[in-house]
């Protein structure tokens, strides 16, 4: 297992607050906003955003080769609308792998952290 994840599941269990608990899903929850009009999907080596403009956007890792996405509870349940969170229910996936970047970015939001370019998804 990440040690990144073990620190994660250390600091929900001594807060109590599950706000960075990740949840995964396959990275085909994503088709749905490619070419979409409004949607933009852009990542670096171990994370990605997937936006609507003029609306919500999450920020998810990425693991397992792109074939696993992964995003905490507090991101899903505030930024993702109630529109979609069926979509993203249909396409939950077990936790199997993380990033580890990811993780790191959610541990310490505030730093700097390099992690490749930016691209299109």
């Amino acid at each position: 297992m990440s040690d990144y994840l073990t620190l994660v599941y250390r600091r929900v269990l001594s807060s109590g607050d599950p706000a960075l608990v990740q949840l995964a899903f396959a990275a085909e929850v994503l088709d749905r906003y490619r070419g979409a009009a409004g949607y933009s999907i852009i990542r670096t080596d171990s994370a990605g955003r997937v936006r609507k403009q003029g609306g919500w956007s999450l920020d998810f890792g990425i693991a397992d080769g792109d074939r696993l996405l992964h995003a905490s509870w507090q991101a899903l349940s505030t930024a993702l609308p109630e529109s979609e969170r069926d979509h993203w229910a249909m396409h939950a996936a077990p936790l199997r792998a993380v990033s580890d970047m990811f993780l790191r970015m959610q541990l310490h939001p505030s730093s700097c952290h390099d992690d490749g370019e930016v691209r299109p998804w």
